[in-house]
């Protein structure tokens, strides 16, 4: 809602969208199209008006909230790490975990070799008490903490603006792996990261533009 008097202005308009259950859809856009309030909406950060938004078949409202969080690995913009170990700051939500999951989980994000740098290693202390990690490492512990959960959804919110197109290609290599068989949203302001997606759309201005894979969209030399 408008704070200063003025009718609140809706963020996204006539969305028309389907993804099959294991594909990748891809997000792209300027700054304020709508691509983060799209991905809170799926994951229930925010509330969508009643039957507009379907998981398999059914209403969001539908799913118990603990059930539909617990389905989804979710990397918003800004990472939060807190004043814990970086193990546990990966680890976050997943009380029963396996300390070789965390590591694996984060040798797919990148984050192992920074890791194996740090003095106590995954018992590092992260934050006030102990390193602060840079912004791509703490885009990577958010990536490592997403895929620890073993999602059958996964959202990646522009997860890999902080890091250099190298470390983003190596990434996005290794989790192919990890997309195999899930449902991924991932949004980007890269064209190089979203070019192997099932489909991209565009937005702007809460509206979709285009759609269609990498190739047909270079080909029609819109917007994209």
């Amino acid at each position: 809602p408008a704070s200063n008097g003025h009718e609140p202005k809706p963020v996204l308009r006539n969305i028309n969208l389907t993804i099959p259950a294991g594909s990748t859809l891809a997000v792209v856009g300027p700054t304020g199209s709508g691509k983060t309030t799209l991905a809170a909406l799926v994951a229930r950060l925010w509330e969508v008006p009643p039957g507009q938004l379907l998981i398999d078949g059914h209403a969001i409202r539908e799913w118990p909230l603990e059930s539909l969080r617990r389905a989804i690995g979710y990397v918003p913009q800004d990472t939060f790490l807190f004043s814990e170990t970086v193990g546990e700051n990966i680890a976050f939500g997943v009380p029963a975990h396996d300390p070789l999951e965390v590591q694996e989980a984060a040798e797919i994000a990148s984050l192992h070799g920074d890791v194996e740098g740090f003095t106590k290693k995954y018992e590092t202390m992260v934050g006030e008490r102990g390193i602060t990690l840079s912004g791509g490492q703490k885009q990577r512990t958010a990536i490592a903490r997403a895929i620890v959960r073993d999602p059958r959804i996964l959202i990646l919110d522009d997860s890999l603006s902080a890091v250099d197109t190298q470390t983003e290609e190596k990434i996005l290599g290794q989790l192919r792996g990890v997309m195999r068989g899930r449902t991924t949203i991932l949004i980007a302001h890269r064209t190089s990261t979203v070019r192997d997606a099932d489909q991209i759309v565009v937005l702007k201005d809460g509206h979709i533009i285009e759609r269609g894979t990498h190739d047909e969209l270079l080909e029609r030399q819109g917007y994209y």
